[in-house]
């Protein structure tokens, strides 16, 4: 018990510093952009692209103010997660997907038998990142972009996306002109950055492009390549939702690290451990039933308003698409309501 009061102590905080942070007023650029912009072309011209190309997708561009007022508020927010799932497991999101899984089903059994990724969890990722493909975004990416790239928070990390939606439009995967998204730069039915667009994108109606803007094909066997690149495993599943009683909370708390690694250092995810393992701690299913008999290892996940659940290595992957638990829950759950 003393450890894990001491537990509660160090998160109570870490959790005042990080709010003490949040209201740090943020940074604001360094250089005008318009002198920022004249240095990037100048570098992106250095890199190879070409004068053309640079024309008619950087000179002369603006900055976006409500695309960093955006990303200041997406940095701030976390509503919940039971808020966060009524707004993405609704009614309408499981009837359209049972639809969509209908409507594609050959198209879906070919995408699993070269991919080997479960249709229900391709349909969720795709009604949550475009709403089945209806809502892909429409601010101009090279303008976004920038911004971003201009902005002090995570300028490195987007001034490389930017550099790869030049190598985008260069290898004439799609005309700049044409080229919106998200005010982050996601673009597509699949919401890839150009950087997953450039490494996970694919052909899959063979017509010479790898469009994830207009081809369901392509669109849905892209989201299935961006799943098994990280490490999906044919015919498991992501996991469930399980009761820990307080009895075993404390013998969690004492005998169970945290996962230190990749996007894990700040989420609340343990290390994986045998399900036998959890079974002798006292973690149970929600119905009070014992675990599955099995040598699969899971790591046990806790979120702010006290659910838990054990999640599999396929888990791990859909946090590869978007390193949040309440993004990976949801197209989980949205995966097992479709099924």
């Amino acid at each position: 018990m003393r450890r894990l009061l001491i537990l509660v102590a160090l998160i109570t905080a870490f959790t005042r510093v990080a709010l003490t942070q949040t209201n740090q007023p943020p940074a604001e650029p360094a250089q005008p952009f318009d002198v920022w912009l004249a240095d990037l072309i100048h570098e992106a011209n250095d890199k190879g692209f070409n004068d053309t190309l640079l024309q008619d997708t950087l000179v002369g561009i603006e900055p976006l103010p409500r695309v960093i007022q955006a990303d200041r508020s997406q940095a701030e927010l976390n509503p919940g997660l039971g808020r966060y799932l009524s707004t993405r497991l609704t009614k309408t999101n499981i009837t359209r997907g049972r639809e969509q899984a209908k409507e594609h089903r050959a198209l879906l059994s070919r995408i699993e038998k070269e991919y080997g990724v479960q249709r229900r969890f391709i349909l969720a990722i795709w009604a949550m990142e475009s709403r089945y493909g209806r809502i892909t975004g429409r601010e101009p990416i090279f303008r976004a972009l920038a911004t971003l790239a201009w902005e002090p928070r995570r300028a490195d990390y987007f001034r490389g996306e930017l550099f790869n939606a030049l190598t985008m439009v260069q290898r004439k995967d799609i005309e700049a002109k044409t080229m919106t998204g998200s005010w982050a730069g996601a673009m597509g039915q699949t919401q890839f950055m150009p950087s997953s667009y450039l490494k996970y994108a694919v052909d899959f109606d063979k017509d010479g492009r790898r469009d994830i803007w207009t081809s369901v094909p392509d669109a849905l066997a892209s989201i299935a390549n961006y799943l098994k690149g990280y490490g999906w495993k044919e015919g498991e599943t992501w996991g469930r939702e399980v009761k820990v009683s307080a009895a075993a909370r404390e013998k969690v708390t004492d005998d169970v690290k945290m996962r230190t690694e990749g996007c894990f250092a700040i989420r609340n995810m343990s290390e994986p451990r045998k399900l036998s393992d959890w079974s002798k701690f006292g973690v149970r299913r929600v119905n009070g039933s014992a675990l599955p008999k099995s040598s699969m290892t899971a790591s046990l996940v806790t979120t702010g308003d006290k659910r838990t659940f054990l999640v599999y290595r396929n888990y791990e992957a859909i946090l590869g698409y978007n390193c949040a638990h309440y993004y990976a829950l949801s197209v989980a759950l949205l995966a097992d309501r479709i099924q």
